[in-house]
């Protein structure tokens, strides 16, 4: 059994950040070779849950929230070798742990659009953008 470490983090590496999304499918549509960009990111968010195993960065939710009506989920990112053992669904439900009251919202990544029906959250077939 692995021991994987959920906690809230009051800031973030910007390499690690990349490093992670780089290891996740989520690399392709962030700026992971814009540092400065990355930097502001991960400096701006207000609400950071992570995943590390021995460590070492494998699950990210990244927030921005006002912890009373919404929380956007920016980024769910896990490391492919770790997707599909239930690490994004953790840490789903420590973002929302963190800010109780308020309604969950994200734009899912095409690749994943059937994966959050699956874990309980409710798919909208609108957006606007």
């Amino acid at each position: 059994m692995i021991n994987i470490i959920y906690k809230v983090e009051q800031t973030l590496n910007p390499s690690e950040f990349i490093d992670v999304l780089n290891r996740s499918t989520l690399g392709e549509r962030r700026p992971v070779n814009n540092f400065k960009r990355i930097s502001e990111m991960c400096k701006n968010a207000n609400l950071i849950v992570t995943a590390r195993l021995d460590g070492k960065l494998i699950g990210i939710a990244r927030s921005i929230t006002d912890f009373a009506y919404c929380t956007y989920l920016s980024d769910l990112a896990v490391d492919k070798e770790f997707q599909k053992k239930g690490i994004g669904k953790r840490l789903i439900e420590e973002t929302k742990k963190q800010s109780p009251l308020a309604k969950l919202i994200l734009l899912s990544a095409p690749a994943a659009i059937d994966y959050y029906p699956k874990i309980g959250m409710k798919k909208h077939d609108y957006c606007l953008s």
